[in-house]
């Protein structure tokens, strides 16, 4: 389970380092062109985290496929996924391009920022078939659990992006200066690679048999149906919380965005955890070998609180420390505490929710993960952030909301893991 986990978190935590990277080289440039870069990535990984399905969904239904001993239909359900990326990938690079303008207008009123924006955004969509392809191959290749292949590929490319983001941007080595541009190019150019050698994987392993299965894909665009609605209610939660946060002024927002980084940063560490379980869940359900998925899901249960405990118990030692690694501003400082201590106190919680959460991805129970997750949103976390925005409660409001999010999710996969209705 570590060793799944650990080739799952390189693969999740590259691309965030890669933009840290990307955002310090554009930085240099000027502020218009750094604005630009941070609102045209942020549409790219809205558009990206949407999309997520194909590594998810397909990873459940390659793992069972696997475990059942069919290698050869669990690889089918990467060429499945990838003729959905394909085709998905076209539509919305063409969409994309036409509609960049329009869209980084919309996000910034700054008309330079949003030239430059959608000058990146249109380059940077070309690649979008191939990022999806890139997660598609995730998918099938965490089901037939081929963990290294995987890391070489997203660390391989995205190391040739960062190579030529330096040199491009900055016109080093005898590349040519492209400024901006240059950035998109290397983005271009490093994602394309990491698609390319998916793809190539894929033909290798499916010895050429790529003919598309409607059937497979009705089915995986019912399973994509579900996690895209789940997604889209975090993203919604998340949207909302930033927008009321930011009408409590500015020391305050900015206190809420540091926390909320820590918790995405935390999420990418459990969410790797979930990756494993997923894979182990569906493979051994796959090989009906129940009492190994009941095993699996126990084990990832124990591994995940045990290591969102420990982080937590971090935080909550060094609460006078580590926030003065973001800030050293003393009004931001104080109100960072308030939802420190929620994101402690919330940890524990999540670590069982992201572990059973995989459990029931591996289980191919999107349905159910689906229904709860709109539930908790529209139940709990969309009604105390705008409650907080009404009687004025602050971040203690928000991060309530947060934090009875969690819970109601907590309450239901725990409900549904215990109930026994996945194994099967």
């Amino acid at each position: 389970m570590l060793r799944l986990a650990a080739s799952a978190l390189v693969v999740l935590i590259a691309p965030p380092l890669y933009l840290i990277l990307d955002l310090a080289v554009v930085g240099r440039l000027g502020p218009t062109e750094l604005a630009a870069l941070s609102v045209a990535t942020l549409v790219l990984a809205t558009l990206s985290t949407q999309l997520t399905f194909l590594s998810y969904g397909t990873t459940a239904r390659s793992a069972r496929a696997f475990g059942s001993g069919d290698r050869e239909r669990a690889v089918a359900e990467g060429v499945q996924a990838s003729w959905i990326a394909a085709g998905v990938g076209t539509v919305i690079s063409a969409a994309g391009w036409i509609l960049a303008p329009w869209i980084t207008g919309a996000l910034v009123p700054d008309d330079a920022v949003a030239s430059d924006a959608a000058s990146w955004l249109r380059i940077a969509l070309f690649g979008v078939p191939l990022i999806l392809l890139s997660m598609a191959g995730n998918g099938w290749m965490r089901g037939v659990q081929d963990v290294r292949r995987p890391v070489y590929f997203v660390v391989g490319g995205l190391a040739v992006g960062a190579v030529l983001c330096v040199g491009l941007v900055h016109g080093v080595g005898g590349l040519p200066r492209l400024g901006l541009e240059g950035s998109a190019w290397a983005n271009l150019i490093g994602q394309g690679l990491t698609g390319i050698a998916f793809a190539w994987r894929l033909v290798t392993e499916s010895r050429g048999r790529l003919r598309p299965d409607w059937s497979v894909i009705r089915a995986q665009l019912s399973m994509a149906r579900d996690l895209v609605l789940r997604s889209l209610s975090f993203q919604i939660c998340f949207i909302s919380a930033a927008a009321v946060a930011a009408r409590f002024g500015v020391a305050q927002v900015a206190a809420h965005q540091v926390v909320l980084q820590l918790w995405d940063f935390t999420s990418l560490l459990l969410d790797s955890l979930a990756i494993a379980a997923q894979q182990l869940v569906g493979a051994a359900l796959g090989a009906t070998a129940y009492g190994a998925a009941r095993s699996a899901a126990k084990r990832a249960t124990v591994i995940s609180f045990g290591l969102s405990v420990a982080v937590a118990a971090i935080l909550a030692v060094g609460v006078g420390a580590i926030p003065r690694i973001f800030t050293d501003d003393p009004q931001i400082l104080d109100a960072m505490r308030t939802p420190w201590w929620f994101f402690v106190v919330m940890l524990p919680i999540a670590g069982v929710v992201f572990a059973l959460d995989g459990v029931l991805l591996g289980s191919g129970d999107a349905a159910f993960l689906r229904t709860a997750t709109l539930a908790g949103a529209l139940g709990a976390f969309l009604p105390l952030i705008w409650l907080s925005l009404i009687f004025d409660w602050g971040l203690a409001g928000i991060w309530t909301g947060l934090l009875a999010f969690m819970c109601a999710r907590f309450a239901a996969v725990v409900w549904r893991v215990r109930g026994g209705a996945w194994v099967t």
